[in-house]
């Protein structure tokens, strides 16, 4: 009963056998393979217009190389008060855009409400050089809080950050996951909806390490070269990248894997709904369960070996809480298993 986060599980045993048979040999470094080639064509197919791929290590590296491409002197960078950019990266996106800075736009259930964000945006007028100036807006797709923004809430925010003249960045580190609850193709919930940068994840549903920066812009690929190489996320062997991505990406694999780890999240979710003692905090969208339950209830569950985080609340919810409850995170993944679920659910 393995729910503590959809990091801890393994790689796919395809993404595995690609990282095998492309273990031999010799192939040219540095992103010009010929593997490297095909799965940049890959995604081009996929997001139906030609992209700039730069694979990088992890989601953090992603998202901060996205925002240090815009940055400015003084800058601002506006994102969810929950968003992982803001709580959970040690400050690497202002480290690598040396020193911009991360403002807080507030929403339920972690997404940004975009009259909150145009607001926001509007605190730091291009007159007053004391405030510093507004260089991007990043959403997290699907969120912290295991929600997911609609494509109309996407365009909603595309149109501020276009009216301010911003480029809009997605972290999508859980982009699979987002897409098949939508059920949309990965070219309406990015580039025809406003979206200039994606960070797309690969790891937490299936994959060893692999993690890519999608520019939609062309023209920003450049200076993302360099930017790449000076924050040391140029892989010399980045086949081994492209060899997990290879296999992701095959027959659409990554997209079976998020319809897994979502049904899976929605089977929880029913079984916290018809406990008598536990309740969901929220209904999810994607692979992130939040549920309420009694203290005594979960050290009983995690004295039976279920793994999972308690949570701190969010503003939206501070005083909803009995004194003797508390917030939890459950997160499924391609591996989890329905017994499994099932087990947890009749412990609660």
């Amino acid at each position: 009963m393995i729910f503590s986060s959809d990091n801890w599980a393994g790689a796919h045993p395809a993404i595995a056998e690609s990282l095998v048979m492309h273990a031999g040999g010799y192939a040219s470094a540095y992103g010009t393979s010929e593997l490297d080639r095909k799965v940049e064509k890959r995604f081009s197919e996929i997001f139906e217009k030609n992209v700039a791929v730069f694979f990088v290590a992890t989601g953090t590296a992603a998202n901060s190389l996205a925002l240090a491409s815009a940055n400015r002197a003084g800058g601002v960078v506006f994102c969810h008060r929950e968003a992982h950019v803001n709580v959970d990266e040690c400050g690497a996106p202002a480290f690598f855009s040396h020193g911009a800075r991360l403002n807080p736009v507030d929403g339920a259930r972690g997404k940004m409400e975009a009259a909150k964000l145009d607001a926001e945006i509007r605190q730091f007028p291009l007159e007053n050089v004391h405030g510093g100036q507004p260089m991007a807006v990043t959403l997290t797709q699907a969120t912290e809080s295991g929600t997911v923004y609609s494509l109309e809430e996407i365009e909603a925010i595309a149109s501020i950050t276009k009216s301010h003249q911003l480029p809009l960045h997605m972290d999508g580190a859980r982009f699979a996951n987002a897409l098949v609850s939508l059920g949309a193709t990965p070219a309406e919930m990015t580039w025809k909806r406003g979206v200039d940068l994606l960070s797309f994840g690969g790891t937490k549903n299936g994959c060893w390490c692999a993690e890519a920066l999608i520019l939609f812009d062309l023209s920003r690929a450049n200076e993302m070269h360099f930017l790449r190489k000076r924050s040391a996320q140029l892989f010399s062997k980045s086949r081994f990248i492209a060899a997990q991505f290879d296999a992701y990406l095959d027959g659409d694999l990554w997209l079976d894997l998020a319809h897994h780890a979502n049904a899976m999240a929605q089977r929880l979710a029913d079984g916290v709904t018809a406990s008598a003692e536990s309740r969901l905090a929220w209904a999810p969208d994607a692979n992130e369960v939040f549920v309420v339950l009694k203290r005594a209830v979960a050290a009983r569950l995690q004295e039976r070996g279920a793994l999972f985080y308690d949570w701190p609340v969010p503003h939206d919810l501070k005083g909803s809480l009995a004194e003797d409850e508390a917030l939890y995170r459950l997160v499924t993944s391609f591996a989890t298993r329905a017994e499994d679920v099932d087990r947890f659910v009749a412990g609660c």
